[in-house]
């Protein structure tokens, strides 16, 4: 089925569910939610209005209702944990991977957090709190710890027999891990090369070692995700300051992290929480939004401070109010496209010291040429337009001004904030915009109000 087929076909069965809701047939929506996937009914779920959630998430099936959560986004998880009593919430999230619950554990208000706990076997409680023990967004909160360790000094035939009394392998192995008597890293076996190796030969013989693949247990999450496309791995051990093994990574969280991270690039862009409901109740999504939108207010006014300073020039000569909007425009288009090469870059580890200079001169060095070219155009055309070759050079001056401001601040902006551990993603293109009004609008009103004081005809 094609990606428009399935979109289309998810489309329908949600109309027919919300037609089955408002009809009240209850029964025939349990059925049609039982016979969905539960990424498929996480999807549901972030598709409707907080009312008509409440009921869908009362007839999911309670068996279903932790794989449901682990694919549910953080704004609509917090809806749907808001409708269970803890006793629930520990059913549901029973078998859940380690790295999914304490996901789930870390959305909870502290004292339900605790119930939770406490509803669960003193084994697994242990697990989650060693887990939740990891900081946020780092390799310890991202990995799960169901891996297959072996020794060493046993032969492959062993290794294989121990396979097939297990009955099955964890999700996304592609590699068993080797370890010493304390529990030390030692390598890994890869599955295709642990089934074609003679059986009488040892571990210690066949296992790889690889440096690269090891992941420190504190290592931001983005870096884990670089790692992961850069070498393309299914899999990879995470190991704590001593080198031992504590658990492993596989591709299913790093993809979403990926996905999460571009979600958060978009939406910062626009000051929207990359993680907002879609139908959050209005209130919750206004006041999420309020605080971007003061900030974008009083840098507004700052912007309209700067044509406050030149009044005197606007009055006598009415046509500057229609030009001086051109360059300032131009400038934030401009500076946003360096903004967003520099911030992608900075994501995927493009970016490090011994390339900032470079960089920055290579920006620079386009922010210049365009300001050439767009001077030139723009001065041909307000010469021909106004019939004013002062009004031709006064709008080249300022374009060239604002579109070198432009490459230059869209270079350094995202670098300075990330220097000082602020996000630019979600920052950036409001500072940037700052910027670049306020550079367009004092070079273009500055330059005119030179020539007006000095008795040049406009």
């Amino acid at each position: 089925m094609s990606e428009r087929e399935n979109h289309h076909s998810q489309h329908q069965r949600i109309l027919e569910l919300n037609r089955a809701l408002n009809d009240g047939m209850f029964v025939h929506v349990r059925r049609m939610l039982a016979q969905m996937p539960a990424c498929d009914v996480a999807l549901l779920l972030q598709s409707t209005p907080v009312a008509g959630r409440k009921i869908l998430w009362q007839l999911t099936d309670p068996e279903q209702q932790g794989e449901i959560l682990e694919e549910l986004n953080e704004d609509a998880m917090e809806s749907i944990l808001k409708m269970m009593d803890p006793e629930n919430l520990a059913a549901a999230t029973e078998g859940m991977d380690i790295d999914d619950l304490s996901y789930v554990l870390r959305s909870l208000p502290a004292d339900i957090y605790q119930q939770v706990l406490e509803q669960m076997d003193s084994e697994e409680r242990h697990r989650v709190e060693m887990a939740l023990a990891y900081p946020e967004d780092t390799a310890g909160s991202l990995m799960n710890n169901d891996t297959i360790a072996l020794r060493p000094d046993i032969s492959v035939d062993v290794v294989l027999r121990y396979l097939r009394l297990r009955g099955e392998l964890p999700e996304a192995t592609d590699a068993l891990f080797v370890v010493d008597k304390d529990n030390k890293y030692l390598g890994d076996i890869s599955l295709s090369r642990l089934i074609t190796v003679d059986p009488k030969e040892e571990v210690a013989a066949i296992m790889g070692k690889r440096p690269e693949r090891i992941i420190p247990v504190s290592m931001h999450e983005a870096q884990v995700a670089q790692l992961f496309e850069r070498h393309d791995w299914i899999s990879a051990p995470v190991v704590d300051p001593d080198g031992k093994l504590v658990g492993r990574i596989t591709i299913d969280d790093v993809v979403d992290i990926i996905r999460e991270d571009a979600e958060h690039s978009m939406m910062g862009m626009a000051g929207v929480d990359d993680d907002e409901d879609t139908f959050a109740p209005i209130w919750q999504s206004t006041r999420g939004r309020t605080l971007w939108l003061a900030i974008n207010l009083l840098t507004a006014l700052m912007a309209a401070s700067i044509s406050n300073l030149f009044e005197n020039t606007l009055a006598q000569m009415a046509t500057l109010a229609v030009l001086m909007t051109i360059v300032p425009s131009q400038g934030g288009i401009a500076g946003t496209q360096t903004l967003a090469v520099v911030i992608r870059g900075l994501a995927v580890g493009h970016i490090g010291e011994s390339n900032t200079r470079w960089l920055i001169l290579k920006e620079v060095a386009i922010g210049a040429l365009n300001g050439i070219i767009w001077a030139v155009i723009i001065a041909l055309v307000v010469t021909i337009w106004k019939d004013s070759i002062q009004l031709g050079l006064i709008s080249a001056a300022a374009m060239f001004a604002d579109l070198f401001m432009a490459g230059l601040a869209g270079v350094c902006i995202p670098l300075v904030m990330k220097k000082i551990h602020i996000d630019p993603a979600l920052a950036g293109g409001m500072v940037l915009t700052t910027v670049t009004d306020t550079v367009g609008l004092f070079a273009f009103l500055g330059i005119a109000t030179v020539l007006l004081n000095h008795h040049i005809a406009i």
